[in-house]
């Protein structure tokens, strides 16, 4: 499965050249990422209130082209890999307006349960692991 989340650019995201500070980037990821699980049927707050985190522990980024105040961002996520306690998601930012690609990504995360230790989800959750499964876009 993939999802499109759509953001507009704003001012404040901009830098002294006028153009979306490669900082912003991981924001939207988060942003795609956490509209992407819920639409899967279960929300961060949801996985929290089950006792799992899920925190980051890899990010990478590959920029293209410049975003501009006020640009229609659609950024496309997908999950690339799901093991019984690591997650990677990938993303392709594009202008809405023109299709081009203004960057790519990957997260990586772990599985965690209150205290961040790892948890084996096929254990600690196997509804949310299969979900998880389900939805790996080859």
């Amino acid at each position: 499965m993939t999802h499109i989340t759509e953001l507009i650019a704003r001012y404040a995201e901009t830098d002294k050249m006028g153009i979306i500070h490669h900082s912003v980037y991981a924001v939207w990821f988060e942003a795609a990422r956490t509209e992407f699980i819920k639409k899967m049927g279960i929300s961060y707050s949801g996985c929290e209130e089950r006792g799992l985190m899920l925190p980051l522990i890899g990010l990478e980024c590959k920029f293209m082209k410049p975003a501009y105040y006020e640009d229609v961002i659609a950024i496309e996520s997908s999950i690339q890999k799901a093991t019984p306690v690591r997650l990677v998601i990938v993303y392709t930012a594009r202008n809405k307006k023109t299709d081009e690609i203004l960057a790519t990504g990957k997260t990586v995360h772990v599985w965690t349960d209150g205290e961040r230790k790892p948890v084996d989800m096929r254990k600690k959750a196997p509804d949310i692991f299969q979900m998880m499964i389900n939805n790996i876009t080859e």
